[in-house]
């Protein structure tokens, strides 16, 4: 990759069928780091994947978005993943009719310029050798994307996704929820495979387990639609510890929520991070 990938996200502010779910988010994420975001229920962390990848359900109603000093909300969805995004969904989607194999294919040829697309033979054995180091079964190529996939399986199967397509902005939206201890080292580990610093890491959990595979540079806390607290790994582990309500006494927060998210994505008080 030519250039570190660089995401700043500035006042963000962003609705649901009228209803104001980010208030004033503010964020910087350079390449070569990993940032965890954590918080209660119906804070808007998944709402702020769904906004960053362009879900049509919402529609920003202020502030801005750029990565790599280009305009992010301006990009259509295709666009943004051909820039170099990736989320791996919380549910991700089950498609009748396209095996898991040409879907990966595809989408690895999306990104590449037209006459320099992968080779069946080269994309077969990078395919293979990755399914191999998530402990895969090789059955699973030929299935139907995510058609009859355990929780646990689709989850290794957005980590392949992400593995064969080498993305430089990659968004995790609870990427460890249903794995047991095994299957979430072996996610972890394809995760920790990929950090350089040709790539930045947006991590959205609720545990500090997944935390002590995947070791983040920033941990910040979402209540109410925005960034309220921003630490190390050891906030982390304080949240682990003690929950949230040191943080909502200190700040002052009754209520820390902004209502029912809107978590899955389907393809079609301003608070600043300190650094």
């Amino acid at each position: 990759m030519s250039k570190s990938p660089r995401l700043t996200i500035e006042d963000l502010r962003a609705e649901i069928e009228g209803k104001e779910i980010l208030k004033g988010l503010s964020l910087d994420i350079k390449g070569g780091e990993v940032h965890a975001i954590m918080g209660p229920n119906g804070t808007g962390k998944s709402t702020l994947a769904s906004t960053l990848m362009g879900h049509p359900k919402y529609e920003v109603m202020g502030g801005s978005v750029t990565f790599n000093d280009e305009d992010l909300l301006e990009m259509a969805v295709d666009e943004r993943a051909r820039a170099g995004l990736f989320l791996a969904m919380q549910y991700p989607s089950e498609i009748t009719g396209v095996t898991n194999a040409d879907f990966l294919r595809s989408a690895i040829n999306a990104r590449r310029e037209e006459g320099n697309e992968i080779s069946l033979i080269r994309f077969i054995r990078q395919m293979e050798a990755k399914m191999k180091d998530l402990e895969m079964n090789p059955e699973f190529a030929h299935r139907y994307l995510n058609e009859g996939f355990s929780g646990g399986e689709k989850k290794r199967n957005e980590i392949l996704q992400m593995m064969l397509l080498e993305p430089s902005l990659v968004i995790l939206d609870e990427i460890d929820s249903g794995l047991d201890i095994d299957a979430l080292r072996i996610v972890a580990n394809g995760v920790n495979s990929l950090r350089s610093e040709d790539r930045a890491f947006l991590i959205i959990t609720h545990y500090q387990r997944l935390l002590n595979y995947i070791t983040p540079d920033f941990v910040h806390v979402m209540m109410q639609g925005r960034i309220v607290k921003s630490g190390g790994p050891e906030l982390a582990q304080r949240l682990e510890n003690e929950g949230y309500d040191w943080i909502k006494e200190e700040l002052g927060i009754v209520d820390e929520t902004v209502g029912q998210e809107e978590e899955e994505f389907q393809v079609p008080m301003n608070t600043k991070a300190p650094r």
